[in-house]
């Protein structure tokens, strides 16, 4: 019986020390695991503090930013000493309407600066990046009589006063 004893004893005893040296192996991990854990851990932690950072930041840049306001139209009329409404594509409305101050007509093989502006008209309008080359050749022209006829002007390939004024129209309205 003790004999009995001992073995049971044995075997329990046994089973135990496998018992713990299997968890042993299973949980613990080595140094640079650990370490690298340790690191996800806080990168993670850091990474749902910046976010909740650029939320507040974003909240308090919304508080600073200007209400776009509607274009006037025609009938309105902006009274002195008031701020004209600034639109997205201001600069070049700016240069359209120098080209209209001027009396400027730009057709088939013009060359500039002014044709540049057309260019980049045509390449906002068009949802194109073709290079802004400054030469009003076939290519140019085309795309202009494009956007005149689509506006309900003549369609002869010459911008002018009226097409410019329509570029313009079109510009404030995006």
């Amino acid at each position: 019986m003790e004999n009995f004893k001992f073995t049971i004893f044995a075997i329990v005893g046994l089973v135990a020390v496998g018992l713990l040296g299997y968890w042993s192996l299973v949980s613990i991990e080595s140094g640079t695991e650990h370490a690298a854990r340790e690191k996800i851990e806080q990168l993670q932690k850091e990474n749902e503090e910046l976010k909740t950072e650029v939320e507040s930041l974003k909240n308090e840049l919304s508080q600073y930013q200007p209400e776009e306001k509607p274009a006037p139209s025609e009938e309105q009329n902006i009274q002195p000493g008031t701020v004209a409404p600034v639109y997205e594509h201001q600069v070049l409305i700016d240069e359209l309407e120098k080209l209209i101050t001027d009396n400027v007509v730009i057709k088939l093989k013009s060359r500039g600066t002014r044709v540049g502006t057309i260019q980049k008209f045509l390449n906002i309008y068009n949802g194109t990046s073709n290079r802004v080359d400054n030469d009003y050749g076939a290519s140019t022209q085309k795309a202009v009589m494009g956007f005149q006829k689509a506006s309900g002007l003549p369609s002869d390939g010459e911008a002018g006063k009226t097409t410019f004024e329509k570029m313009i129209e079109w510009l404030k309205k995006q």
